[in-house]
């Protein structure tokens, strides 16, 4: 196995273990707020990171992987197997959608211009933020509907619960992510 190779798998475990701790914390404090899972968390942004440093590939496979890693230590609210694989594997999975900005975000780094950089790094986060949104969505309207109030729709039900943590998660997420990148040497970003 090339050099490479190993650093992409070991980086990608490291950072999906950093998001189940930073997960971990949040549920602490948050998830009372959402009785059927879910919670105001910074959890992705390790899978932001790695997307932007191994692009489309690293994000999606350290999603994965924090997905599992949910699964295994029983962090996950499972109440079918179709509905566990949709909120914790593809949801996170989806995540790394954020690395199809990578190399706009490498470049930016790279050049010293905030701007690119800041930019495209929000647009990925949206975008991966999004994506694990839509998955929640749809698991909220195919498994969790008879939790809605008496009276109002599936859709209106999954669309505010699920979009409630998942705005404020996002949004919490792109904010501490210019922090993150403009720390991280930009070294960091010219090996992927």
């Amino acid at each position: 196995m090339r050099k490479s190779n190993i650093l992409f798998l070991v980086e990608c475990a490291i950072f999906a273990t950093l998001a189940l701790v930073l997960d971990l914390f949040s549920g602490f404090l948050t998830s009372r707020f959402w009785p059927q899972g879910g919670s105001v968390s910074i959890a992705m942004l390790p899978i932001f990171i790695i997307a932007f440093r191994w692009g489309l590939k690293g994000g999606l496979f350290s999603g994965f992987l924090f997905g599992l890693l949910q699964v295994v230590t029983g962090m996950a609210w499972i109440a079918t197997p179709i509905q566990g694989f949709i909120d914790y594997f593809l949801a996170f999975a989806l995540v790394g959608f954020a690395g199809v900005f990578a190399r706009q975000v490498q470049d930016g780094l790279q050049k010293g211009s905030a701007g690119k950089w800041v930019s495209f790094a929000v647009a990925g986060i949206i975008l991966g933020g999004f994506m694990r949104f839509l998955a929640h969505f749809v698991s909220g309207i195919a498994f969790f509907g008879e939790y809605a109030p008496e009276g109002q729709p599936v859709v209106i039900y999954s669309l505010v619960y699920n979009g409630g943590y998942m705005t404020m998660s996002t949004i919490i997420c792109a904010i501490v992510a210019v922090f993150v990148l403009s720390a991280i040497p930009k070294k960091y970003f010219a090996v992927a």
